[in-house]
Order: C-alpha cells, then structure tokens, then sequence
C-alpha cells in the first residue's frame, strides 16, 4: 500500500508540474504575441515590458527578441548585455552574432563588431552576409587589398549579385586594377541596368 502511496504521489506532482509549466509556457507564448503587436504599432516601450513581465534569464528567445527590441529603442548597452547572454546560451548560433553587431556599430565599437562577423565565418564559413559586411568595413577604413578578399569570396559565391559585384569592382578601381572593374561593373549592371553606382564606375572608366 505504501508504494502505490508514493507512486499515486508522484504522478500527480507529475501532472502539477506539467500544468504549472504548461500555464508558463502559455503566459510566454501570450507574451511574444503582445510583444510583437506593440511593436507593429510602434509602441516598443510596451514590446520590451510584455517581455518584461515574463522574462527569464535562462531563455534564449527572450534575451535574442529583447536584445532587437532594446537596439531598437536605442537602448545600447542594454541590447548589448541581452545579446551577450544569447550568445553565451547558444554559443554556435549565428543569429545572436548578427544581432549584437547593431549595438557594438552604434557605440562605435568596430573592433568587436569585425570580431563577431569572424567568429560568424569560423561557425559558417561562405555566410555571405557576413563576408559582405567585412568587405564594407575593411573598404571604409581603405584596407582595400583585404576588402578585396572578402568581396573575392561573395561573387564566387553569388556571381551574378549586384552588390557584390559592384563593391568587388570598386575595390579593384581603387587597387588601380581598371580592366577587372570594368569587367565587373559591367556585369553589375547586366543584372542592374539602371545601378547608379555601377553606371558611375563605367563613366569613370570611360574618362
């Protein structure tokens, strides 16, 4: 009798524990939706409460959606720590990566904003978003010779993408490599017969 005692007493903390999870998780569920309503409206103040009021450090999905709607607010840092604890739950998730980038861009921090986009290439080696945006950083800071790398990389993948070809072909334009970015920009505007920062290379080469 006293184990059916005891095997009646854990079937039913069984059953309590579920329901008391599955009101959780209906409360969590209850709590996305409102979220992204009040973001639709551009109410973002009441977005991150709903999240708020449910909020479990432990939760992937809350700290990735709040770490968005933070940035989105222009709370930095804030975005930044919820992004951090992403990342630090689901370390080879790239999503978490792309996210923290937005708040590390808008402090000004380029030097971990190149780290994240690496650690993406080492967990995904041809994510061509990632290879993109190298090539743009390195091109902004006038390293040509290693944005020509990256962008190397984005037309092999894709050789018949416009920004890909048109930021490979002012690379070479600024390598003084004239002939491979006309080739390119022409081919640019195969695909883009009206792009005007492909038009405005073949112009210059035309001079």
């Amino acid at each position: 009798m006293e184990i059916l005692r005891m095997l009646a007493l854990a079937v039913i903390l069984s059953i309590t524990t579920l329901f008391g999870y599955s009101q959780v998780l209906d409360k969590t569920i209850e709590a996305f939706q409102n979220s992204y309503l009040h973001e639709a409206s551009g109410n973002l103040s009441d977005a991150i409460l709903d999240l708020k009021n449910v909020y479990d450090e432990n939760t992937y999905e809350i700290n990735l959606r709040l770490g968005w709607l933070t940035y989105s607010s222009g709370l930095f840092n804030e975005s930044h720590a919820y992004y951090s604890l992403a990342i630090k739950q689901k370390p080879y998730a790239i999503e978490p990566r792309f996210g923290i980038v937005l708040p590390q861009a808008a402090l000004g921090n380029w030097s971990s904003v190149i780290s994240q986009y690496e650690k993406i290439l080492e967990i995904a080696p041809n994510n061509s978003i990632a290879l993109h945006r190298l090539g743009l950083i390195y091109y902004g800071q006038k390293d040509y010779l290693t944005a020509e790398s990256y962008f190397e990389k984005v037309v092999n993948l894709y050789p018949f993408d416009y920004d890909a070809l048109v930021m490979f072909a002012w690379t070479n334009y600024q390598l003084k490599k004239y002939r491979q970015a006309k080739v390119l920009f022409t081919k640019a505007l195969m695909n883009t017969p009206t792009g005007s920062s492909a038009m405005e290379g073949i112009k210059l080469m035309e001079q």
